[in-house]
């Protein structure tokens, strides 16, 4: 009986160890312990490239960042400068003095222009009349009157306006036949003309000092 005991504890021992040589040791196909989800890493933003913006004016004229400097320092110049209001009186200026040039009106071009301006002005003028040409040209509309640029130097203000306008341009002659143009095909012009004013002036009105052709 003794002799069956040990012998049935040794066939134990033997199985345990058996057992153990299987299923204690790895084999590589056993599935690996599942590792808790780990949140998904957020892309860092972006940082915008900064860009120069433009900038609105109280009265909701949009103007880039270096023009609008330039007026506030008119303005605090001349505290009774206002934008729009200079603009609709550019754009007024800029149709009379075009009327009085295409008619050869001499008088409203001085109270307007400044020296070189009408110098200008004039020897067009005298040069037409010289040909017995005469325009007959229409302002058919002014599509922009923007301001370019801005300064001030010695309390003398300057201010540069584009405008960009249709014109339906004519010239006759002496007996009023059409020698160039249409007034049915206007035209697209492109301006920048530049303003003058002394602010130590008790006059209110600016002078049209310099014309030059714009870039579409």
């Amino acid at each position: 009986m003794t002799v069956e005991i040990v012998l049935l504890a040794m066939v134990a021992l033997f199985v345990g160890l058996r057992l153990y040589a299987v299923l204690g040791q790895r084999t590589g196909h056993e599935q690996q312990p599942v590792a808790p989800p780990q949140p998904a890493a957020k892309p860092e933003a972006a940082v915008p490239t900064a860009e120069p913006q433009p900038v609105t004016e109280p009265s909701g004229i949009t103007l880039d960042k270096s023009t609008a400097a330039a007026l506030r320092s008119l303005i605090a110049a001349d505290p009774s400068f206002d934008t729009a209001r200079f603009l609709d009186g550019a754009q007024a200026a800029y149709r009379m003095i075009l009327e009085a040039f295409w008619k050869g009106d001499r008088e409203t071009l001085a109270e307007l222009v400044g020296d070189e301006v009408r110098a200008a002005f004039e020897e067009a003028i005298t040069e037409r009349d010289a040909a017995g040409h005469r325009l007959d040209n229409r302002l058919i509309a002014v599509e922009r009157t923007a301001i370019e640029n801005a300064s001030v130097e010695s309390r003398v203000a300057t201010i540069e306006v584009r405008f960009d306008a249709y014109v339906a341009a004519v010239t006759r002659d002496a007996e009023g036949e059409v020698v160039a143009g249409s007034l049915t095909d206007a035209v697209s012009t492109h301006d920048i003309w530049t303003f003058r004013r002394d602010l130590k002036s008790d006059d209110p009105n600016w002078l049209l000092v310099e014309t030059d052709e714009a870039g579409e």
